[in-house]
């Protein structure tokens, strides 16, 4: 019998991990139909090469500095349980390499590809499982500080900020170093408009993403016993929410419809365990007017080229996610209970400060020492030549 739970605790937990893989193609995607094509290559090899050195990063170091798990130390990991830490492993490390995909989408079209290749690694093995194991493995008793000083930890069932905000806010630091892309913004505060290289791409990245993030979501479960229909409600109320308030705040623009349930679904992640579905449709709406108001305020008024949006996305709904959780999640307002507020602005605020220090350190280093940017003929031709030299003869195309 305890064989036979393990073995579906691994199978639960391993399609969770396969719809999360899934969702960088969502990733891959949505940046695709967002850059202008001359950069559409360079998106489609960045995310899936950002995943490859995640792996390394999260297993070699990342992994170990969240859990104390070490891969090494005994040989009994490989096959205690069914191998169901090796299955966990796999099933966080697709939450851990959606950080160098979050920050891909605002710093494309000009950024160098190897220095992104190191930042990945840096960010994955060491700024994000940082703030991963506060919140998901009580490290540094910051956990258990917050229930002494305000009733309850700081709570975040599926990453809104653990990995949403965590992302946005490090893209952030990542797209000011950086800075726009060049002819973006003239001298006179005039503005280039950049529109969608295919709506239709984007429009399934988002889908993807948003197929993906029922397993992102539910499976933070991590096992058959704990999974709850009420996520998977919450998760689709927040999901609808955040499509129609983009379809008002962004006046029918597919670019904003797209990213509209996403937003939701970023936002719900924290909560989505705890919230009334009431309380999660609310959330989602928030998210999805907060995503469209602030991507054209960074854009127009701020001057900041964050191409996909991934602050406003990730790193505001991200934080409203860990917020809204403290609010919404109270029984007072049809919640489960057993949330603080402040504890979730207290833990919200760590990990927004973990994420920009650790940002603007990571960029900062790699623009001071191998550079960030590409040289003004690579921009102008395409995001990086290197990697995506396309030779043609009469009778074939040959990519590299």
């Amino acid at each position: 019998m305890e064989n036979l739970r393990n073995a579906s605790d691994v199978l639960f937990i391993l399609l969770g991990a396969i719809m999360i893989l899934a969702m960088h193609a969502g990733f891959a995607f949505l940046e695709l139909g967002t850059v202008r094509k001359k950069n559409q290559i360079n998106a489609l090899v960045k995310i899936l090469v950002d995943f490859s050195m995640s792996t390394l990063a999260y297993f070699f170091i990342g992994y170990t500095i969240a859990y104390g798990v070490n891969f090494f130390a005994s040989a009994d990991i490989l096959s205690q349980k069914n191998g169901y830490e090796l299955v966990k492993f796999f099933f966080l490390l697709t939450f851990a390499a959606a950080i160098p995909a979050i920050v891909s989408g605002g710093i494309a079209e000009r950024a160098k590809f190897n220095p992104q290749l190191a930042a990945t690694f840096l960010l994955v093995g060491f700024v994000y499982p940082l703030f991963e194991g506060i919140a998901w493995n009580h490290a540094y008793g910051v956990q258990a500080w917050l229930k002494a000083a305000f009733g309850a930890e700081f709570h975040d069932f599926a990453g809104s900020v653990v990995v949403h905000a965590m992302g946005g806010w490090i893209g952030l630091a990542a797209v000011l170093l950086l800075g726009a892309r060049r002819g973006r913004y003239s001298k006179d505060g005039g503005v280039a408009a950049h529109p969608p290289s295919s709506v239709p791409f984007l429009a399934l990245g988002a889908w993807i993403l948003t197929v993906g993030w029922f397993g992102f979501n539910v499976m933070s479960a991590q096992s058959l016993e704990n999974v709850s229909g009420l996520v998977a409600m919450n998760s689709l109320m927040a999901m609808v929410g955040g499509t129609l308030a983009a379809l008002v705040a962004g006046r029918n623009d597919p670019g904003f419809v797209h990213n509209g349930p996403l937003a939701g679904l970023v936002a719900i992640c924290a909560g989505s365990d705890v919230m009334h579905p009431i309380g999660a449709l609310a959330t989602g709406v928030i998210a999805g007017g907060m995503f469209v108001w602030m991507f054209t305020l960074t854009q127009n008024r701020w001057k900041i080229d964050d191409v996909l949006g991934v602050w406003p996305l990730h790193g505001l709904c991200g934080a409203w996610g860990g917020i809204a959780a403290g609010v919404f999640g109270i029984a007072g307002l049809g919640g489960r209970g057993g949330v603080s507020l402040m504890s979730q602005i207290a833990g919200t605020a760590l990990g927004v400060a973990i994420a920009l220090a650790g940002g603007f350190i990571v960029y900062g280093l790699l623009k001071k020492t191998v550079g960030l940017r590409l040289d003004p003929e690579e921009e102008f031709n395409g995001a990086d030549l290197s990697i995506h030299k396309i030779t043609s003869t009469a009778e074939h195309e040959t990519l590299w």
